[in-house]
């Protein structure tokens, strides 16, 4: 069900960003533009991983592709939901709202800890070995950066244009997103 609603459940989040009132002070530039560059390079983040794992990264079934060991997944195995929590938290940053940001990271944290452990339990029954020593070489959620030994599995499913069509909703969600904050200073 979790895996299901994923997209929602940050919904309530958006919500108190938009309604609580920042933290007190002068309109700050600084966290204006610290919390635009976390947002950007999230989702510069989830553009190099869904260019690597293609429009599978939509399915709300348990549908799977193979498995994919390049690009940011070489390094981690869940940079699109890491790269969630980044673009929450810099929104929070950019709304002068700091004191979400932990909230973002726990409750983000939470429900993509839940949504791993499935998904995880779903890779090794249906990947095995193959999926198990991933896991021994790639850290869940602390990148390394050492080369995985090896071919590096399928990789760039996807061309530049596939991928922003996939990623089309999070874009406008982030236009939107930067758009309502901006209105919020206004008023």
């Amino acid at each position: 069900w979790l895996f299901r609603q994923r997209t929602w459940i940050p919904l309530p989040l958006a919500v108190t960003l938009l309604l609580v009132r920042p933290d007190q002070g002068p309109h700050s530039p600084l966290a204006v533009g610290v919390g635009v560059a976390i947002v950007l390079g999230a989702e510069m983040l989830r553009l190099w991983a869904v260019r690597h794992i293609g429009a599978v990264s939509r399915t709300r079934s348990d549908r799977l592709g193979p498995l994919v060991r390049s690009g940011p997944f070489a390094f981690i195995r869940n940079p699109l939901y890491v790269a969630n929590i980044a673009l929450w938290s810099g929104f929070a940053v950019m709304a002068r709202l700091i004191w979400l940001v932990p909230v973002f990271i726990a409750v983000l944290g939470l429900e993509y800890h839940a949504i791993v452990r499935w998904e995880e339990q779903l890779l090794e029954a249906r990947r095995g070995d193959e999926y198990r020593t991933y896991v021994q070489q790639v850290p869940r959620w602390i990148p390394t950066f050492r080369l995985l030994p090896g071919p590096s599995g399928v990789g760039l499913a996807d061309s530049w244009r596939d991928t922003l069509f996939s990623e089309r909703g999070t874009l406008i969600a982030i236009a939107v997103g930067c758009l309502a904050i901006w209105l919020k200073t206004l008023f």
